[in-house]
């Protein structure tokens, strides 16, 4: 019997297994989870690194809403029912274009290119200042949302918060500062920053509209992110 055709068959073997690889490597893999499937769109203002820190303001806290207990997940959040001061240290995510023109906790509107933030148990709204450690970059940005959901994140930050910041390569370690009603009429939170001037006085916002019986942007905000089942009729 000839040897050519078993070197036929053998060079056919081999062609066809790598057909098989090549078609594996092309194929799509398994798709991540939603709330990984998020960036920062396709038309991000020019000078977005420029933006100004949110400026702190007296704002009255809502009671309910936003500022109620509620599930997520399986947990139970209680978020502070007062102006307290708060520090802590953990994990800064963001979340951009996936979410941008979609209701916050809060009732607003998330607008990714504004110094804003989520937070799981702040009160609604607050101010903090949250610090870099690895390059020394500042931000005050004002929490109007809910969230990160996981465990050992503490703040989920806007688009534009976390390119100030230099954390748009992914999670990163943050210090994070509440800034109180009182530092706010001192102009204490102005203070702080190294050169600054002294910070006029503080207007104040008036006081939000009453909440009726159905008004509930917080539960609104988590079925509209998938985080709660929808009322029921």
């Amino acid at each position: 019997m000839s040897p050519l055709p078993a070197l036929s068959l053998h060079r056919a073997a081999w062609s066809l297994a790598l057909l098989m690889v090549l078609a594996a490597c092309s194929s799509p893999g398994p798709r991540r989870p939603a709330i990984d499937a998020d960036g920062p769109g396709v038309r991000v203002p020019p000078g977005l690194d420029r933006v100004p820190d949110a400026e702190p303001r007296l704002e009255p806290l809502r009671l309910g809403g936003p500022n109620k207990p509620y599930q997520v997940l399986g947990r139970w959040y209680t978020p502070a029912a007062s102006d307290i001061a708060w520090r802590e240290t953990g994990l800064a995510s963001w979340y951009g274009a996936r979410f941008h023109g979609r209701p916050t906790a809060s009732g607003e509107t998330y607008d990714m290119f504004a110094m804003t933030a989520a937070h799981k148990t702040l009160p609604l709204p607050s101010y903090a200042r949250v610090r870099n450690p690895a390059n020394g970059r500042e931000v005050v940005v004002r929490i109007n949302d809910r969230g990160p959901f996981v465990d050992g994140r503490v703040i989920d930050l806007s688009y534009a918060a976390a390119l100030r910041l230099g954390v748009l390569g992914g999670v990163a370690p943050v210090e994070l500062v509440r800034i109180t009603a009182d530092e706010i009429r001192a102009g204490l939170w102005q203070r702080q920053r190294r050169g600054s001037a002294p910070a006029p006085a503080p207007v104040p916002v008036p006081d939000a509209p009453p909440l009726r019986d159905d008004d509930d942007p917080l539960g609104a905000m988590l079925v509209d992110r998938g985080l709660a089942p929808p009322p029921q009729p």
